[in-house]
C-alpha cells in the first residue's frame, strides 16, 4: 500500500528547464518530511517535461501534471491541487528560492492549527530580490496600502507561496482571470473573509535567481490586482476586527524552538 506523502508541493511552470533542475536539488537537500512534487504543465511539449522525465529516477515523488483546464496560474492550481495527495498543499513558483527555507516554519505553522500561511517579504524581516523593478515597486506599495486602507490582517497578500489544506482551497470558490499570480491575491482575501486561522512566515525572496524571462506584464497585471483590490476594500472593511489574529513564525529564532508572534 502506498503510503500519502504528508507535503504536496505544486509548481506551475512554462519552460523552466534550467530553474527546475536546479529547484529540485535544493528541494531534495532541504526538505525532510516526506513529500511530492507536482510540476503543471500548459502544455505537453513544455521544456520542463523532459527534466522531469529525465529526474524522476531519483525522485521517486516527482510527478508531471497536464493542465488542461485552460491557461493560466489558477487553471495550473486547480490542477496541481486536484492531483496533490499530501496532507498540506504548498505552492510557488519554480523560479523563487525563498520558499524552500520557509517550508518547515510554514508546516509547523499548520501544525499549530492555522488553515492557510502565506509568506511575507514586507513584513518581520522579509525582502524581495531580483525580478523587475516595476514589479517589485507596486506589489510592495500594493501591499502597503491594502493593509493599511482595507485592514488587510496578511502583510504581503499578493505573495503566491501559500500553504493549505485541498479543502481549504475548494472552500475559496476562486475566481480570479488567469493574468500572472492575481488568483494568490484572491486567495489571501477570502481566507481573512472566511474567518481561517492564518499564519505568516517572513522570507528573503530571491526571484529569477538562475535567469529566465518574467512573465510580468504591467498592463494586463495592474488591472486584475486592481480590480481584487477594489473588492478586497469594500469586503474586509465591512468585516474588519471580526477575526482573531494571525500567527507569526520567525525563521530566525527556529533553532531555538521557534518563535511565534500574535
Amino acid at each position: 500500500m502506498t503510503i500519502a506523502p504528508v507535503l504536496s508541493i505544486v509548481m506551475p511552470v512554462r519552460n523552466e528547464g534550467l530553474n527546475l533542475r536546479i529547484m529540485l536539488k535544493i528541494l531534495s537537500a532541504v526538505v525532510d518530511v516526506s513529500h511530492e512534487v507536482l510540476v503543471v504543465v500548459d502544455q505537453p511539449d513544455d521544456a520542463s517535461v523532459p527534466v522531469v522525465k529525465a529526474l524522476a529516477p531519483q525522485y521517486r515523488q516527482l510527478h508531471i501534471v497536464h493542465n488542461i483546464l485552460g491557461a493560466g496560474i489558477i487553471n495550473a492550481l486547480r490542477s496541481g491541487v486536484s492531483a496533490a495527495q499530501g496532507k498540506y498543499v504548498l505552492i510557488f513558483a519554480a523560479d523563487e528560492v525563498g520558499p524552500v527555507l520557509a517550508i518547515d516554519d510554514m508546516m509547523a505553522l499548520m501544525e499549530a492549527g492555522c488553515d492557510f500561511v502565506s509568506c511575507t517579504r514586507y513584513a518581520y524581516g522579509g525582502r524581495r530580490l531580483g525580478g523587475s523593478r516595476i514589479g517589485g515597486f507596486l506589489s510592495r506599495l500594493a501591499n502597503r496600502l491594502f493593509c493599511r486602507l482595507c485592514g488587510s490582517r496578511l502583510t504581503d497578500a499578493t505573495t503566491g507561496i501559500k500553504m493549505f489544506t485541498k479543502e481549504t482551497f475548494e472552500r475559496l470558490d476562486l475566481q480570479a482571470r488567469p493574468v500572472g499570480w492575481a488568483v494568490a491575491f484572491e486567495m489571501a482575501i477570502k481566507a481573512q473573509l472566511a474567518g481561517l486561522r492564518l499564519g505568516e512566515v517572513p522570507i528573503v525572496s530571491i526571484d529569477r535567481l538562475y535567469g529566465g524571462k518574467s512573465t510580468f506584464r504591467l498592463g494586463p497585471w495592474t488591472a486584475e490586482y486592481l480590480r481584487w483590490f477594489m473588492w478586497g476594500f469594500k469586503e474586509l472593511r465591512r468585516t474588519h476586527g471580526e477575526h482573531g489574529p494571525v500567527l507569526v513564525r520567525v525563521p530566525s529564532a527556529t533553532a531555538l524552538g521557534g518563535k511565534v508572534r500574535m
